[in-house]
């Protein structure tokens, strides 16, 4: 090894320099000194030495892990093409905290082709002794990062054993500022609140979380720490957080669970309801939803988004029970489509109306009306023995329509709606023809 203030031996004249400067991101080492302060100096120690310096390369990338560096790589990758071969940087440990890494640069010395490490306050040249001591100095580098991912783990560990949250806690909480309170959260006085009403609106009123994500979008304009608005994924998220009642799990997905000492906002009880309430609001695979017979063939006559169908029950003080189908606009393209919404029975009652004066497809609804002659003349023989005397041309098509939307079944209602040459269309709990 030779000193930085020794002589620089003559044979490192010829030694072509890359000047390396890396700032580290690791916590404790937030005294070391900055990128440029490093290239300042650095640039010192190759004026007063006569070091021939070819291009200066920074990086604030950490050396922790082997190969995550693109500036480092693409030093080595220089080096094995003979662009320079010499680094000049601030310490051993500026080129490698890895053995990954480390091996790299010394099967660079091995091949001849880097003859040349100035740091500091050392030389390292192609000897057995100064690139065993750089292997030392590194590899002291990577034991220290070692221990503190140890020591990290052990500190997180009794953290979350005392009930405090190790990372930044979720909206509606910050983090108190001075050292002596790390990892406890504290209410966010001013978005506290609004979680609250949050859980309270999907648990208590059976808001979606869509309808939710509106009002605080477009109502309140509510925004996170950072300044941003909740996407819909992360409002889901939000509402199935355990944190928000005081408990939570670390790490992630692990199965260890912890009583927070932060103050819950809501009770265990309303994040059950809001659990389960967006258990039922989630969406059964297309395979499992009940197929309703208007939804594939009506469109929105505001907006043009499709219509959906809800379907309730309502049990009778004599223990009678009445379905009701409704339809209304799905607000894909419009979430504030004023549509409306309409009885089943009231939309079958207004397409019958209609039927007197729309312009049916004759040929495909004759075709049916002819099957179904068919069928019930077969049906009449076999059942009574006698022959019906039922013609098609005797049958009106217009009452079969009639009869088809009022005892069809799902299927032959729609195949009704596509003999109509218009477009059926929802529009304000009217139907009408577009």
């Amino acid at each position: 090894m030779i000193a930085m203030e020794g002589n620089i031996s003559l044979s490192e004249a010829r030694v072509k320099y890359c000047l390396y400067a890396r700032k580290s991101t690791e916590s404790d080492e937030q005294q070391a000194l900055s990128i440029d302060s490093q290239i300042k100096e650095m640039q010192a120690i190759a004026e007063r030495h006569d070091l021939n310096v070819v291009e200066v390369k920074r990086e604030s990338h950490s050396a922790k892990e082997s190969g995550k560096r693109p500036v480092f790589q693409e030093l080595l990758a220089d080096i094995a093409n003979e662009k320079y071969n010499g680094i000049l940087t601030w310490a051993p440990d500026r080129l490698s905290r890895n053995a990954g890494d480390l091996g790299s640069v010394v099967d660079l010395m091995d091949s001849g082709k880097l003859i040349h490490i100035q740091t500091y306050g050392q030389t390292f040249s192609n000897s057995p002794n100064e690139k065993f001591l750089l292997m030392i100095l590194c590899s002291q580098a990577k034991l220290e990062n070692d221990n503190k991912s140890i020591n990290v783990k052990r500190g997180m560990r009794a953290r979350v054993e005392m009930g405090l949250w190790p990372c930044k806690p979720p909206t509606g909480y910050t983090k108190f500022k001075r050292i002596d309170q790390k990892c406890e959260a504290i209410l966010d006085p001013e978005r506290a609140p609004i979680i609250k009403q949050m859980f309270e609106k999907v648990g208590y009123d059976g808001w979606t979380g869509r309808k939710l994500h509106l009002w605080l979008k477009d109502e309140i304009d509510f925004r996170t720490e950072n300044g941003k608005h909740l996407c819909l994924g992360n409002l889901y998220r939000m509402l199935e957080n355990h944190f928000y009642y005081g408990r939570f799990e670390y790490p992630k997905n692990s199965g260890n669970w912890y009583d927070g000492a932060h103050e819950p906002i809501i009770s265990r009880e309303l994040f059950n309801i809001v659990q389960e309430q967006i258990k039922s609001q989630t969406l059964e695979p297309r395979a499992a939803q009940k197929e309703f017979a208007f939804t594939k063939t009506m469109t929105c006559g505001l907006c043009g988004s499709g219509i959906t169908a809800d379907e309730k029950f309502k049990k009778q003080k004599n223990g009678n029970v009445h379905r009701y189908v409704y339809y209304k606009c799905t607000r894909t393209k419009d979430p504030n489509c004023d549509c409306g919404f309409i009885n089943e029975n009231d939309l079958i009652s207004q397409l019958q109306t209609l039927l007197d004066d729309i312009d049916i497809k004759v040929v495909p609804m004759r075709d049916k009306v002819t099957n179904e002659v068919r069928r019930y003349k077969q049906f009449q023989q076999m059942l009574l023995g006698n022959k019906a005397d039922i013609a098609v041309k005797d049958i009106d098509i217009r009452n079969y329509c009639k009869f088809i939307l009022q005892e069809g079944d799902v299927e032959e209602k729609r195949d009704f709606l596509r003999c109509l040459k218009s477009e059926v269309v929802l529009e304000k709990k009217r139907v009408s023809l577009k």
